[in-house]
C-alpha cells in the first residue's frame, strides 16, 4: 500500500469556530520513498485571514482571494488519497478541518482507520518531551533552515523524514530469515578446512625435492 504524508494550513484553530483551510498538501510515497506524485493547493477560505494566522503561514486574504475554493478541489483531493495510508502530525487538528469541509459539501468523510498520527507515536516514544514537528526535526538532526513560515508542502517533506526516524527505518534492514534457501546454504556451509594426512614416503620425497631446489637456487 502507498502512503500519503498530509498537512494543512488554516485561518485558525477550529473548523467549528468558522475557520477554514487555506493550504493543503499531500506527498505520495511507496515504502516511504517519494513517488513524485504530489497534491498541493492554495485555497480561498471565503473569509478573512486573522493576523495571528497570517503570522504563522504568511498567506493574506488578498493573496488567497483568487485561489480555488475547497469545493472545486475536493474530488481531486479524495481521489489522490483513495486507498492509501495517511500520515499526519497531530491528526485531530487536520482531520477536523478536512472532514468539516467534506461534510459541508456532503462528500464522503476520511475514515479514521486510514490515519496514522505521528504525534501519538512520538508521544509514546518520547513521553514528557516536546514533540512538535520542529522539536522532532531538531532531535533527529533534520535541516529546518528552509522553514521560515509554516508551509504545508515543506512540512510534508519534513514529516516524512521525521516519521522514518520515529520508526527507526533510517538504515536498511536485512532479513536473512525471510529466504529459507539462503538460510539453508548458510546453515549447511562447512567453513572448516579439511586436513589431509600424507604418508611417510610422500613426506621424504617432499624433503628431497626441497633440498634439490635450495641447492639449485642458492649454491
Amino acid at each position: 500500500m502507498s502512503e500519503v504524508f498530509l498537512d494543512t494550513e488554516t485561518t485558525g484553530l477550529s473548523f467549528k469556530e468558522g475557520h477554514r483551510i487555506v493550504e493543503i498538501a499531500c506527498v505520495e510515497t511507496e515504502d516511504f520513498i517519494t513517488t513524485g506524485r504530489v497534491f498541493h493547493k492554495l485555497v480561498n477560505p471565503e473569509r478573512d485571514v486573522p493576523d495571528e494566522a497570517f503570522q504563522v503561514h504568511g498567506f493574506s486574504s488578498k493573496f488567497l482571494s483568487n485561489k480555488e475554493k475547497f469545493s472545486k478541489i475536493a474530488d481531486e483531493f479524495l481521489e489522490f488519497i483513495k486507498g492509501k495510508k495517511i500520515i499526519i502530525h497531530n491528526a485531530t487538528f487536520d482531520l477536523g478541518f478536512l472532514n468539516g469541509e467534506l461534510d459541508t459539501l456532503k462528500k464522503a468523510l476520511i475514515d479514521k482507520e486510514s490515519i496514522i498520527d505521528s504525534l501519538e507515536i512520538a508521544r509514546n516514544k518520547f513521553p514528557g518531551s516536546s514533540n512538535s514537528l520542529d522539536a522532532l526535526c531538531k532531535r533527529f538532526n533534520i535541516d529546518i533552515s528552509r522553514r521560515k513560515k509554516h508551509n504545508a508542502l515543506l512540512d510534508c517533506e519534513l514529516l516524512r523524514e521525521v516519521y522514518i526516524n520515529l520508526l527507526d527505518l533510517k538504515e536498511p534492514k536485512f532479513d536473512l530469515t525471510s529466504n529459507s534457501t539462503k538460510q539453508n546454504v548458510i546453515k549447511n556451509k562447512d567453513y572448516n578446512k579439511k586436513i589431509i594426512k600424507i604418508s611417510d614416503t610422500e613426506f621424504k620425497l617432499h624433503q628431497e625435492f626441497l633440498k634439490k631446489e635450495l641447492k639449485k637456487n642458492f649454491y
